[in-house]
């Protein structure tokens, strides 16, 4: 008996060539389709990851000196043996050891991603007593790695020491302690005073300070870190320390610090050491870790109670890392979304065009399966071709990625280069199988029913496969929404536990597609039934033809899903285009708003009023802002961001703006359900704090103020957690507000805000657009949106074209038989455009809305408000005119093919045709 022995596919290399020769349009136009896939795919990633340092890079950048690490610490009492004070001759050493010690509690990574420390030692602000304008005056030191900004002496000397070095003890009521001090040239000249004269100055208690000038100096470089940190050392700052009040300064030595201790009260010369994030420095790689070691040196530092000289730390660099961090994890979760549609109808188009392929392929497979090729031999030749020419178009596509991008992410080519390679070899291995079996059909109804019933109950079973991974794909994502999509040490790809939620929109698309599917042919029967009661034949031939290529599903999925998602992607742009401009508003208030610095805003109510007088201010709003405020509930501490201003004129504010409408505000002017209780509006994130519950806002040295819930607050400035309070009911109540923030509505709000001549920040509505537009991941994810759509739009269109020439030969086939029937021409093209124009234009129609449906769905869970900057998720903006764009795109390509045909076919010769099948 013969054994069977196994060998290795033998392909046949001459066929192989041939195949190749005579297919190679179709196989270039899948390679083609491969390549441009592959160059999105592995430029977006990479795009996006550098994308996301350039926005650390910013946040840090944009952001104020609350980003920067700081460290302070107590002096030690100079208390003497005598009951004085005793001048401590190393206390610029004592700054020195300070410095050297923070950085070395830092660690060395906290350490290489911020710049060298900067000392800075303040005196309390002085009043000037001569003059008839209100002046200011404090004295600083400032000392770096290097020492302190380096200075010319252009008159004078640099400050020296009031005594010569030795013990010395004062008493604590003696007489004012000079202080040698050098001032800058500006501010020489504003004070038109010089070396050895003397600025007469008082303390907040009316006693005399000793100000002594040593000499005046000129900087060398005004661009050194450490002058940001006193801008006073550089030229007056009006407005520093109210309306119409300049700060002077300035500045000690090494030798003249112990002087300035002994000039003022033992807690009122402070010291700190400044620790600036260095931008570029910074990665997103490295934000996560970064954002551990300052959370973890914040939680080692000592009691702010504590009166010595541990090392006490503050900084909000965390709390920007982590924003930043949130926003970046959310556009790359918007990206992939977006990325997985491009993917699927790309993989839906390559397998189209390899059934396509199969068709032309189907005599000559046949042909070399009779001649005694063996099945695993076609697999092997056809899957080495398509193996060459999917390996070669990603290769090429990827490499056109580098070149436009930093990086290259090649895992999200896999997909569409397993399709290229597959589908050919897998149809072409079935059509050669099915040519050559022996496997007759049933003459019995029943085993033919039996047959039906079969593949009827297989296309059920993976129809439901895929509505059940769609179903579990967006119950996951509204359950849980987009994780983020990379790890600490990211490289920028997905991880396997989000790539369901991530192809929630394409597998809802694909369900949309076989339920339209499925609809389709009743339609396309019904059509048929109501043409026959007709008297019009072409409208017969046309539906009768519908009705045969309807059941067709490869065609109708591609051109479905590749509408739909286009759709999507369309608006998935377009809300973002409308959500920045709504979160500009948002996050400002108003056209323009100004937050006044601490020291000058007791004079808040005199710069609104100044600014109200000036052309093209609509309504100005003062209120007091207080972040991260101290409010209890039950006991447990809530920060909000605490808003007291007047209620009526809020509501004013945010009547003529695009900002939504808060009617519950006007429940804050009415009395509280209880005496002593001030009514407020809340807003928390985690939605617990319902109308009626109690709230205590506590105060110094009084009892704590009693809040009750009567509504929900609007949204200020962004916050997730919002008090909001009447000013008028609370200072009833004994506290009255202290404004800090000014919001001025109306063409000239900006101009009027930035001439307001106090110390504030100046927000403009948009500037505040014009940087979120210009931002690197808004801008990425809007030309990514854009681009989705414009490539899913050209796959529609060629999955089109595919299904046209898949259809083509039998089409006109049966067309001229028609046509030796008496059929003209020109009704023969009317009989073909009834074939291909109803399903393109359900397509054209039900495509936009399944994509509306689809966004309306999955929006909300793709934290577009941290890429916008709204307080709550921006509804769905859909674009009817892009969305009708669209439709007629597809129409008018199914328009364009039949003439096309045609032309092709005019040549065609009836008696070939009526030959056929001889």
């Amino acid at each position: 008996m013969k054994r069977l022995t196994r060998r290795f596919p033998a392909p046949h290399w001459p066929s192989v060539r041939g195949r190749s020769r005579a297919d190679a349009g179709p196989l270039l136009l899948s390679a083609a389709v491969i390549a441009a896939v592959a160059l999105l795919a592995g430029a977006v990633p990479a795009l996006l990851g550098a994308a996301a340092d350039d926005t650390v890079q910013d946040s840090v950048r944009r952001g104020s000196d609350d980003a920067n690490v700081l460290a302070h610490a107590d002096w030690e009492r100079d208390d003497g043996p005598t009951g004085g004070r005793v001048r401590v001759e190393g206390l610029a050493k004592e700054v020195d050891d300070l410095r050297v010690r923070a950085t070395y509690a830092l660690g060395p990574d906290l350490d290489a991603a911020l710049l060298p420390p900067i000392a800075v030692v303040d005196g309390p602000v002085l009043s000037i007593t001569d003059g008839t304008t209100p002046r200011t005056f404090q004295f600083t030191y400032l000392a770096g790695d290097a020492g302190g900004p380096q200075v010319t002496w252009i008159a004078g000397n640099a400050p020296a020491g009031a005594v010569p070095d030795g013990f010395v003890e004062v008493p604590y009521q003696g007489p004012p302690w000079p202080v040698q001090v050098g001032i800058s040239e500006a501010d020489a000249a504003a004070l038109d005073v010089g070396p050895g004269d003397r600025i007469p100055a008082k303390d907040s208690r009316g006693r005399d300070k000793d100000l002594r000038i040593s000499g005046i100096y000129r900087p060398t470089d005004t661009a050194d870190p450490a002058w940001r940190l006193a801008p006073a050392l550089l030229r007056p700052v009006p407005g520093a320390d109210g309306v119409g009040i300049t700060r002077f300064a300035g500045l000690l030595s090494r030798d003249s610090l112990p002087d300035a201790r002994l000039a003022v009260d033992q807690d009122q010369l402070r010291r700190a050491v400044h620790f600036a994030p260095d931008p570029d420095a910074l990665t997103w790689a490295t934000s996560a870790t970064l954002v551990n070691q300052v959370v973890t040196l914040k939680a080692a530092s000592g009691s702010s109670g504590a009166r010595d000289d541990s090392l006490k730390w503050e900084s909000q660099l965390d709390a920007t890392l982590r924003a930043t961090r949130a926003r970046v994890s959310a556009v790359r979760a918007q990206a992939a979304v977006l990325l997985t549609g491009v993917l699927t109808a790309t993989v839906l188009v390559l397998l189209l065009a390899a059934d396509l392929l199969v068709r032309r392929r189907t005599l000559a497979l046949s042909t070399a399966r009779q001649r005694g090729a063996a099945l695993p031999d076609l697999g092997a030749e056809l899957a080495l071709e398509s193996t060459v020419v999917s390996l070669s178009a990603a290769a090429v596509g990827l490499a056109l990625a580098r070149v436009v991008a930093p990086g290259v992410s090649w895992s999200w080519a896999i997909p569409v280069v397993l399709a290229g390679a597959v589908a050919g070899p897998a149809f072409g291995t079935l059509a050669a199988g099915r040519a050559s079996r022996d496997r007759r059909q049933p003459a019995n109804p029943s085993a033919r029913r039996w047959l039906r019933a079969t593949g009827q109950l297989r296309r059920a079973v993976v129809e439901a496969a895929v509505l059940i991974a769609a179903v579990a794909a967006l119950v996951t994502l509204h359950q849980r929404g987009l994780l983020p999509v990379t790890s600490d040490g990211d490289t920028g790809e997905v991880t396997g536990d989000v790539i369901l939620p991530v192809s929630a929109v394409a597998l809802g698309a694909l369900v949309g597609a076989l339920v339209l599917i499925r609809l389709l042919p009743l339609g396309a029967r019904f059509a048929l039934r109501q043409a026959l009661r007709s008297r019009r034949p072409l409208a017969v031939f046309g539906a009768a033809r519908a009705v045969t290529t309807a059941g067709r599903t490869l065609p109708l999925l591609v051109l479905v899903s590749a509408t739909a998602l286009a759709s999507f992607a369309l608006i998935l742009g377009s809300t973002v285009t409308r959500g920045l401009a709504d979160g500009a508003w948002s996050i400002v208030g108003a056209d323009a708003r100004l937050d006044v610095a601490a020291d000058a805003k007791a004079g808040t109510p005199a710069i609104a009023e100044r600014i109200a007088a000036a052309p093209g201010v609509g309504q100005v709003v003062v209120a007091q802002v207080t972040d991260s405020a101290r409010v209890f509930t039950d006991s447990t501490p809530f920060a909000p961001r605490l808003v007291i201003v007047d209620a009526e004129a809020f509501q004013r504010l945010l009547a003529t703006t695009p900002l939504p409408d808060a009617p519950a505000l006007a429940r804050l002017t009415t009395p509280g359900p209880g005496p002593g209780e001030v009514p407020a509006l809340v807003r928390s994130s985690d939605g617990e704090l319902p109308a009626g519950t109690r709230l205590q806002l506590p105060r110094a040295d009084a009892p704590a103020i009693h809040l009750t819930v009567v509504g929900t607050a609007p949204s200020v400035g962004g916050a997730d957690d919002v008090v909001l309070v009447d000013a008028a009911a609370l200072a009833d109540a004994g506290l009255p507000a202290v404004p800090n923030t000014v919001w001025v509505t109306g063409p000239g709000a900006a101009r009027a805000v930035s001439n307001s001549g106090v110390a504030a920040d100046v927000v403009s509505r948009a500037d505040v657009l014009r940087t979120q537009r210009a931002a690197p991941l808004t801008a990425g994810l809007l030309r990514l949106a854009w681009a989705a759509a414009a490539v899913l739009l050209a796959l529609g269109l060629l999955g089109l074209a595919l299904a046209a020439a898949a259809g083509a030969s039998e089409r006109w086939q049966t067309l001229t038989r028609l046509r030796t029937l008496g059929l003209r021409p020109r009704d023969a093209r009317w009989v073909a455009a009834g074939e291909l124009l109803p399903p393109v234009a359900v397509v054209a129609v039900c495509g936009p809305l399944l994509g509306a449906l689809l966004a309306r769905a999955t929006l909300g869970p793709l934290d577009l408000r941290l890429l916008t900057g709204q307080a709550d998720d921006p509804a769905a903006i859909l674009p009817w005119w892009l969305l009708a764009l669209l439709g007629t795109a597809l129409l008018a390509a199914a328009a364009t093919v039949v003439p096309v045909e045609s032309a092709l076919r005019r040549r065609d010769r009836l008696s070939e045709v009526l030959r056929a099948g001889e």
